[in-house]
């Protein structure tokens, strides 16, 4: 029982630091204010809905080392296609 105990509170806590370092999206005014540097530009061609199309942006400036992400283009052809600028 002890040892549910555990890995459910560590199965919490390491999706709460997660969810607190995903990158987040922001307007290209919010880039301005907080002065970014801008690191990289992500894209994802194979998402079925805007949503999923922005956590996959997410993940991808996570993976870049960006904090904030500004989608520059996006579209739909059967799939959603996105672009994104990512900031640090």
């Amino acid at each position: 029982m002890k040892k549910i105990i555990s890995v459910t509170a560590l199965l919490v806590t390491a999706t709460l630091a997660f969810s607190a370092s995903a990158a987040k999206e922001i307007s290209r005014q919010q880039v301005q204010e907080m002065n970014l540097e801008k690191i990289g530009v992500i894209t994802t061609t194979d998402t079925n809905a805007p949503m999923d199309a922005k956590a996959e942006l997410s993940a991808k400036a996570d993976q870049l080392g960006g904090s904030y992400y500004v989608i520059i283009a996006a579209e739909e052809r059967g799939r959603m296609l996105a672009e994104a600028e990512v900031y640090k």
